[in-house]
């Protein structure tokens, strides 16, 4: 089997190539549906009649079913194989995108949106799994660069879909879309992906199961309750992190005793997987919870269109595509302990033009710094993903794949939270309007936050006699954008220190030396 690894190519040779087509068409289907429905929320508050709290759960059910599915992922990948799998999961999602298209009302979308999570949280793991397995450790920088790559068109192409989708078409279309991208995807999959051949099926963990699944559902329930109820100390927000947590801190305790556990935490005895683990954990708190308000900052303050603040936030991506492929090829020939620093001071120093943006903060700057920014993406997680799993053993990939991407789900969630509880917070300290009551809420108006509804909606601000109202309410909430960025720019400087324990000389890999792994067969 080693011989075989050693014999690999030093180039990606067409069959690795179609399979990772495969996975990047089901990793783009799952990352983009996220940002696409995110432009369609005061669309479904007209459609259906609903409060902002209410859509906004067309988001968060997803992201619950995501983190609910991702740890059954490892064992139904050795129970099943790999290619069923997700096959699977492809039909699955694409049924619930199209199931999505015809809700009538948004207790259905909600639930239909958790049908779309199951299928879709399965998707990524496995992908992960898959182009492991064909690349091979030489090659493995390379293919996670491949992966990356629906990781960045994402949240760039999302709102720049949605929002003409929406404009010109209707809203149904952001998920009728799926369906001939699924169909495809599951042709492509059944023609391209090897053949299955299933280890002996392992004892399944129920017991772990029950205490981890819902365990993440309820923690990351009570912090996605935040950004509304905006206090810790709502029920809504304590009762299920604290039973969500308990059952988390529970499962920890136990998964050392089972032979296959749900969540094989053995596996953070793998100095390079832990380091890694916590690297990639910060850097999504900082850099993906600030990320979000990119977006919110170019439609709220500056006036933007929805198409047009999506257009905005394409350097970030075009930077990110320029390194992404060179930063892959590194990583398979310097450890990545000597480059992913250097990545993240390119994204730190991009992220300070955000902490200093007022209204008028010219756009040529920062599209410049988002380019700055997405130079430094392309060079940072996937190489961090790279280093985590070249050195685990082929048996280990899907439990370590299946350990990233719970990480990367519960601190995105975290981060998202804690960043819309800051600029919420800041935004709650402008003066309020003397007179003026939400007429949904009774509560006070503030001055940002009527100016935020001006730039939005013209017709709002014609009815407002004082000009300088909007001028001082815009000026406020600018700053409380450059506050919260703030905090985004010291968590991602604070990513640099566990950094520097990246591995920063060549480790060998035992990628392929599980022994009772059958080779790769590549159509």
């Amino acid at each position: 089997m080693s011989s075989q690894s050693a014999a690999a190519p030093a180039k990606l040779d067409g069959a690795v190539l179609k399979i990772a087509g495969v996975v990047v068409l089901g990793a783009i289907m799952s990352i983009l549906d996220v940002t696409v429905v995110s432009v369609a929320l005061p669309t479904f508050q007209k459609e259906f009649n609903a409060t902002y709290a209410e859509v906004a759960w067309t988001m968060t059910a997803y992201t619950l079913a995501l983190a609910t599915v991702i740890p059954l992922t490892g064992w139904a990948a050795d129970r099943f194989g790999t290619k069923r799998l997700y096959m699977s999961a492809l039909l699955l999602f694409t049924i619930g995108s199209v199931l999505c298209a015809t809700a009538d009302s948004i207790g259905q979308l909600i639930a239909y949106r958790v049908l779309q999570g199951l299928g879709g949280g399965m998707l990524m793991p496995l992908g992960m799994t898959i182009m492991t397995r064909a690349a091979g450790p030489e090659r493995i920088g390379r293919l996670m660069a491949v992966l990356g790559i629906p990781m960045l068109l994402g949240p760039i192409g999302g709102p720049i879909l949605g929002g003409w989708l929406i404009d010109s078409y209707s809203w149904h279309w952001i998920f009728l879309i799926n369906l001939p991208i699924g169909l495809g995807a599951l042709i492509y999959a059944q023609v391209v992906l090897p053949a299955d051949r299933p280890e002996p099926s392992e004892s399944f963990d129920f017991i772990g199961m029950l205490m981890l699944s819902p365990g993440l559902a309820l923690f990351l329930y009570g912090v996605s309750s935040l950004p509304e109820e905006q206090t810790l100390t709502a029920n809504k927000v304590w009762i299920p992190m604290l039973v969500g947590a308990a059952l988390v801190i529970g499962f920890i305790f136990y998964s050392f005793k089972p032979v296959h556990p749900l969540l094989d935490l053995r596996l953070l005895r793998n100095r390079n997987l832990t380091v890694a683990s916590i690297t990639l954990a910060v850097f999504t708190v900082a850099f993906m919870g600030a990320g979000l308000l990119f977006p919110s900052y170019f439609l709220q303050i500056r006036g933007e269109s929805t198409l047009h603040a999506g257009l905005l936030m394409a350097p970030q991506g075009i930077g990110a595509m320029v390194t992404m492929p060179i930063a892959g090829i590194l990583a398979d020939k310097i450890p990545v302990g000597r480059t992913v620093p250097f990545a993240l001071l390119l994204i730190a120093g991009g992220f300070y033009t955000f902490t200093q943006v007022g209204t008028d903060t010219s756009y040529l700057l920062l599209c410049g710094s988002l380019f700055v920014m997405g130079l430094g993406m392309g060079g940072t997680m996937m190489p961090i993903m790279t280093s985590a799993l070249r050195t685990l053993t082929n048996h280990d990939v899907a439990r370590g794949s299946t350990l990233l991407n719970i990480l990367q789900q519960i601190a995105g969630s975290v981060g998202s939270a804690v960043m819309s509880v800051i600029l919420t917070s800041e935004l709650n300290g402008s003066p309020a309007i003397p007179g003026v009551t939400n007429p949904e809420t009774g509560a006070p108006v503030t001055e940002a936050g009527l100016a935020m509804a001006a730039q939005s909606d013209p017709s709002i601000a014609a009815t407002i006699p004082d000009p300088t109202l909007i001028e001082r309410g815009l000026q406020f909430a600018a700053d409380a954008f450059a506050n919260t960025f703030m905090v985004g720019f010291v968590l991602t400087v604070l990513t640099i220190v566990p950094a520097l324990f990246l591995p920063r000389k060549h480790e060998e890999s035992h990628l392929l030396d599980d022994e009772n792994v059958p080779p790769v067969v590549l159509h």
